[in-house]
């Protein structure tokens, strides 16, 4: 052969220009496959992978109801073509938020309202008649005995002073709580405790008829309530009460019965010992009040309970409340602003009974340098006391 090299090129070349071809051949064949197809490949592959999301056909056809779902499809289209990606429809849901709470907030004794829930305020009792003060008013009284000086407002200024400084706190306690009218009253101390045992041997004094019928007069100029209030030493609430029927008569005249000064149980001469009064003294003096209003026709009567100590009233969870008689348990005792909260959390707000009350002392309060609670300061109280005394 001349030239030997062509055969030997041709064995060569021949069997390699074979083998490219069928792998072009090949090539060309997984390009024409369907992207369906590499799914369906992927998925035989992959049994347990969670199922495919809804196409964009069947996604309308799930919420033909809602707004532009064909638009949502046109986008779902654009988006797997390589467009921009676009927003979830309105209806999707979205990943739940964190729940805001509000602050805590840090009450003072006595303030906070949770804590007088959990005792039982609002207290469940009779609706009131008509004709009754509570709660529809707060009653602002002076407290004293025009004889002394030394026992509240009530007899430290001349008559017409003393009615005209009651007036100014009225109109103190009005601007606080505009939502309250102020009925304004004069308590008077009608059976005052006393160091001695006296001719009766009781220890304590009842004011002369002549003294009740003054400051009743000047009540009744004042267009104010009048209180007689108790003090028995070693007397009975149930032997001094009837002798003020008299009085009790009228209206605008209420009571006032004082645990301080109930000593018949320790025998103690008052003020070296703190007296205490029983739930039955306290049903007693309501059941006569009430028996007054039906004999006489009245509106209900309003009785002041004073209480500073866990034993100044015992078992008062059996009170028992009447339509004719509202019972107020009146926080009576002096101090500073702290003290006072205190007091009034551990031995008003702590064993409801109806209504509650605050005793403010112009001097009493404030002669270690503490400013005398302010009416703004005593409504931050709950319950909020529908009673003030000045003493």
């Amino acid at each position: 052969m001349k030239y030997p090299w062509i055969a030997l090129t041709t064995r060569l070349v021949v069997p390699l220009l074979l083998v490219l071809l069928v792998l072009l051949f090949a090539l060309a064949g997984c390009a024409n496959d369907k992207p369906g197809d590499l799914s369906a490949a992927k998925a035989a592959k992959n049994d347990n992978q969670a199922p495919a999301a809804p196409t964009a056909a069947s996604f309308v056809a799930k919420t033909s109801a809602a707004p532009a779902a064909a638009s949502f499809v046109a986008k779902t289209s654009a988006a797997r073509s390589g467009a921009t990606p676009v927003s979830k429809p309105a209806e999707m849901k979205s990943a739940p938020r964190a729940e805001i709470t509000a602050p805590k907030v840090n009450y003072t004794a006595g303030e906070d309202p949770e804590f007088a829930k959990r005792k039982g305020w609002p207290v469940k009792g009779p609706a009131p008649l008509p004709g009754s003060i509570l709660p529809q008013k707060r009653i602002v009284a002076y407290y004293g005995n025009p004889q002394s000086k030394r026992m509240g407002a009530l007899g430290e200024y001349p008559k017409d002073d003393m009615l005209r400084r009651l007036k100014g706190e009225v109109a103190r306690w009005e601007k606080a709580d505009p939502s309250h009218p102020v009925q304004p009253a004069l308590h008077l101390i009608a059976v005052v405790a006393q160091g001695e045992p006296g001719k009766a041997g009781k220890y304590r004094m009842i004011m002369p008829d002549a003294i009740v019928n003054q400051v009743y007069g000047w009540a009744r100029e004042a267009h104010a309530l009048l209180f007689i209030d108790i003090q028995t030493g070693h007397d009975d609430i149930r032997t001094i009460l009837p002798r003020f029927e008299w009085l009790l008569k009228n209206p605008d005249v209420h009571v006032g019965m004082d645990p301080e000064f109930n000593l018949i149980k320790s025998r103690k001469v008052p003020g070296t010992k703190i007296g205490t009064y029983d739930a039955a003294d306290v049903n007693y003096a309501a059941g006569y009040l009430k028996e007054l209003v039906k004999k006489y026709n009245l509106p209900p009567k309003v009785l002041i309970v004073h209480r500073f100590t866990r034993n100044g009233v015992t078992n008062a969870k059996s009170i028992v409340l009447r339509p004719e008689v509202q019972i107020v348990i009146n926080m009576d005792g002096w101090g500073a602003p702290w003290l006072k909260r205190d007091s009034y959390k551990d031995y008003v707000v702590a064993e409801p009974v109806q209504y509650t009350g605050f005793k403010l002392f112009y001097h009493n309060d404030t002669k270690k340098g503490d400013p005398l609670l302010t009416p703004q300061e005593v409504l931050r109280l709950h319950p909020k006391p529908l009673y003030i005394q000045y003493q």
